[in-house]
């Protein structure tokens, strides 16, 4: 017990006391949300800190019954699913041949998809936009996956080049004496050793995609289902708002990514850590 005590420092305690306070401001929202979802609209104007009184459900079915959340859920899942898909199999394989293909071309390649991620979406928004309707993609669901997967190549070039940094290449050239092309290599040899950093690209593009909502407002039809989260802002009106409908549509839009996270938290941890300190 003295030795426990000693070890005790003031500054430890004041770094525990910041830690508990920035983790009750990210968590309050949350459970503001959760105990919203269960109380009726004129609770939550009446007094939105207080708890719900009753298991109030009437909100889902209030969700389900005055929009086409059903539809804007697999609208999600689709965008969400697709885009993940095909960035885990294109980003790999483009800082791959950026990182092992060293050359000038390469060098340039490289600086080009960095300096993408100094420029702000909003800057370039209308003649993207202009340019979709060119490719005839506006108003259908190949022009925000297409735009989700340009979207990432900067960030995912720089992940998996740090992390390639720390696997010796002698693992490829055994696998090449052995027989394997270059493609056979990367898949079946070095593929598999970017599990931590393909986490962290899963964990942040899909939580990026899911909740996105500028994307899919804009480019998606109108009048027809979008997503979830263009469907929950549809309540929130200029002079009226169904809170209750919205804290529900939220829990129900936060579940689904909370168990992707807990699934690839291990993973996400790791390829942080590991482009940090490789790169």
């Amino acid at each position: 017990m003295e030795k426990a005590k000693k070890r005790v420092r003031p500054g430890n305690v004041v770094l525990l006391a910041i830690t508990i306070i920035l983790a009750f401001l990210f968590i309050y929202p949350v459970l503001f949300a959760l105990l919203s979802a269960f109380k009726s609209n004129g609770d939550i104007l009446k007094n939105p800190v207080a708890p719900p009184t009753s298991f109030y459900i009437q909100n889902f079915k209030d969700l389900f019954a005055h929009s086409d959340f059903a539809a804007a859920i697999l609208h999600s899942v689709f965008l969400t699913v697709v885009s993940e898909i095909l960035i885990v199999c294109i980003v790999p394989m483009a800082a791959y041949g950026i990182e092992r293909r060293k050359s000038r071309f390469t060098v340039f390649t490289y600086t080009f998809f960095l300096s993408g991620m100094m420029i702000p979406f909003h800057l370039y928004m209308f003649p993207l936009f202009k340019e979709m309707k060119m490719f005839h993609m506006f108003g259908n669901m190949v022009g925000p996956v297409v735009c989700y997967i340009s979207g990432s190549i900067a960030f995912g070039c720089l992940l998996y080049s740090s992390f390639l940094k720390g696997i010796p290449l002698e693992i490829e050239e055994a696998a090449m004496i052995d027989g394997c092309t270059p493609f056979q290599t990367f898949w079946k040899v070095t593929f598999p050793l970017l599990g931590p950093c393909t986490g962290s690209m899963v964990i942040l593009n899909g939580l990026g995609i899911w909740n996105d909502y500028l994307m899919p407002y804009l480019v998606l039809p109108s009048g027809k289902a979008k997503t979830i989260t263009v469907e929950i802002a549809g309540f929130v009106g200029q002079y009226t708002a169904r809170w209750d409908i919205v804290f529900a549509g939220t829990i129900i839009s936060i579940v689904p990514a909370l168990i992707i996270f807990c699934l690839f938290q291990k993973y996400f941890v790791k390829g942080i850590t590991a482009g940090a300190a490789k790169g």
